[in-house]
């Protein structure tokens, strides 16, 4: 189960991920994303209580980083040992900008 809340304030979107991110639920996050209005300039996803991601959930996070690029910056915060460990393994720490728990 994954449980996304969504904040945003001038330009920025924050989404708050709580749970896991996985095949039956990145589809969730993909959804959220591809509703990101065209002037956002900053997308930040806060990790703190993510418990997993799968490579589902790397596939949306690398298509957001992909849209980001074009129109800003994306960050991706609150970065547990689990889920970076997942990143090292994957090369994901050369791909996203990270801000380790």
């Amino acid at each position: 189960m994954l449980d996304i809340k969504k904040s945003s304030e001038d330009g920025k979107i924050t989404y708050v991920l709580e749970g896991r991110l996985d095949t039956t639920t990145a589809p969730m996050l993909e959804d959220e994303i591809s509703g990101i209005p065209q002037d956002t300039t900053e997308l930040v996803f806060d990790f703190e209580d993510l418990e997993y991601i799968s490579s589902a959930g790397l596939r949306v996070l690398l298509a957001a980083q992909k849209t980001m690029n074009e129109k800003g910056s994306m960050k991706v915060t609150n970065v547990n040992e689990i889920i970076m460990e997942i990143f090292e393994v994957t090369g994901f720490v050369d791909i996203l900008d990270l801000e380790i728990e």
